[in-house]
């Protein structure tokens, strides 16, 4: 099997409910376990946290996310933006609009770059970032 590499956010008692944004955004199945179900930690306020979660969509891409135990640091965001790409126009621009709306931004429109593509910058309402390329072919 190939080496796969998939984005991991990370979230402060938010993971579900971006997870659920993110599958109604994208489809696809989301699993997710708690700390509470791995017996993951010794506080009984974290047992319904999320520990590990992972949405497989149809296209096959794959998303995972995970709330930060209240002991971590957690900063909101990250410095790491996800990165859509593709020439399904329709696909990629209904992504965008889902990903900054209900409390999204956006940070710069989708439309027409200097290199020929269209490209356009979001934060979701969790605070994560999301650069969509909608190109010729995926790059």
């Amino acid at each position: 099997m190939a080496t796969t590499l998939n984005p991991y956010l990370s979230f402060r008692d938010e993971a579900r409910s971006a997870m659920d944004l993110y599958q109604s955004v994208f489809g696809g199945e989301v699993t997710r376990s708690t700390f509470g179900e791995l017996n993951m930690s010794e506080d009984p306020a974290e047992a319904e946290k999320i520990m590990h979660s992972q949405l497989v969509t149809p296209g096959g891409m794959v998303l995972m996310a995970a709330d930060t135990p209240n002991s971590m640091e957690y900063t909101s965001g990250g410095p790491i933006s996800v990165s859509l790409s593709g020439s399904d126009e329709a696909e990629l621009r209904g992504y965008f609009e889902k990903l900054s709306a209900d409390g999204g931004t956006v940070v710069l429109p989708l439309e027409k770059a200097p290199w020929g593509d269209s490209f356009g910058m979001c934060r979701d309402r969790f605070g994560i970032s999301w650069m969509v390329n909608i190109g010729s072919s995926p790059t």
